[in-house]
Order: C-alpha cells, then sequence, then structure tokens
C-alpha cells in the first residue's frame, strides 16, 4: 500500500489558534511552526524515488553480474507502510467524547432554562433601593424577618441566635 502525497495541511490552523487560551499562544506557534518545518521537509523530496539508470552502471562496474543483483534486490525491496492501529481506539474516544458533549450541552440548556427563570423573576421583582420590608417579606418569605413567628435578636444574624451551632468548630465533648 503506498502512502499518499500530502498536498496541504489537513488542520485548519485558524480555527485551532481560537481556542488556544492566551497563556499557551507560544507553545502553539512553536508546535505550528515545528509541523510547517516538518511539512516542507516532506514537500522537498519528489513523490516517486528517481529511477536508477542501470545500462550506465553495468558499463561502468567491472564485476559481472553485480548490478544485475543490485537491480534485482532492489526490484524486490518492499518497505511496508506502518500499519494503522489506533484509528479504532480514536474513532471510539471520539464517539464517547460526543456523547458526553451532548449530555454536557443538554445539562447547560436546562441550567440555562432555570437561570432564566430566575432571571425573569428578579426582574418582575421591585428594585431593592424601592422595597419596603412588607415588599421584601412577600418577595422573600424565608429569609425576611417574622417577629411573630420567628422571633430573632438583634443583628438577626443566624449567629448571633440562642439556638445556633456553630459547624466549623468541633464540639470540645465536655
Amino acid at each position: 500500500m503506498a502512502a499518499k502525497r500530502i498536498t496541504q495541511s489537513a488542520i485548519n490552523w485558524m480555527a485551532l489558534s481560537d481556542r488556544v487560551p492566551p497563556h499557551q499562544r507560544a507553545q502553539f506557534q512553536a508546535f505550528k511552526s515545528r509541523s510547517d518545518k516538518y511539512l516542507r521537509s516532506v514537500l522537498q523530496y519528489p513523490e516517486k524515488a528517481p529511477e536508477i539508470k542501470w545500462a550506465n552502471y553495468k558499463s561502468v562496474v567491472p564485476v559481472p553480474g553485480m548490478v544485475d543483483e543490485f537491480q534485482k534486490q532492489y526490484a524486490a525491496l518492499q518497505i511496508p507502510y506502518p500499519p494503522d492501529t489506533v484509528s479504532t481506539q480514536i474513532d471510539s474516544q471520539e464517539r464517547e467524547l460526543k456523547v458526553e458533549i451532548e449530555k454536557f450541552k443538554e445539562e447547560s440548556n436546562q441550567r440555562i432554562a432555570e437561570l432564566k427563570k430566575q432571571l425573569a423573576h428578579l426582574t418582575s421583582l421591585i428594585p431593592f433601593d424601592q422595597m419596603t420590608m412588607e415588599d421584601f417579606r412577600d418577595a422573600y418569605p424565608n429569609e425576611a424577618l417574622d417577629p411573630i413567628n420567628r422571633p430573632t435578636f438583634w443583628p438577626h444574624n443566624p449567629e448571633e441566635q440562642v439556638d445556633h451551632v456553630s459547624k466549623a468548630a468541633p464540639s470540645s465533648g465536655h
């Protein structure tokens, strides 16, 4: 099996460059320059090896049969193309990643829809600088002060209440 001749880069460098973070631009440029250098070095050689003029060698080499033997060995020479052993693994990884990406996109769209609902709710409220304590209690019943049903001590934060148990400090046990 003959190797395909590389006519152009199969990589869309502009699209790839758009995805590279700014702190990795130098590494990306170094990688691209190495890739371009390799491509130029491959393209400088002809696609097929030049023809050997065996008749010239037969007239110059004094040992009989030596050129014929070299010609026979050269014609029999087959350089194997390395077998592709990883494409199936790459394809399976790509399929797995596509499933994960679709799942992430679906979850993200659900989060976006939920956040849009919350945003719509917040925009429907009276602005906080115009809100009264009663408006706040109506909008956020669990967070508003309720001196009748849930009396609290000033400054009305959880840490200052009588029944508060600190989660940060472990109990001493004595």
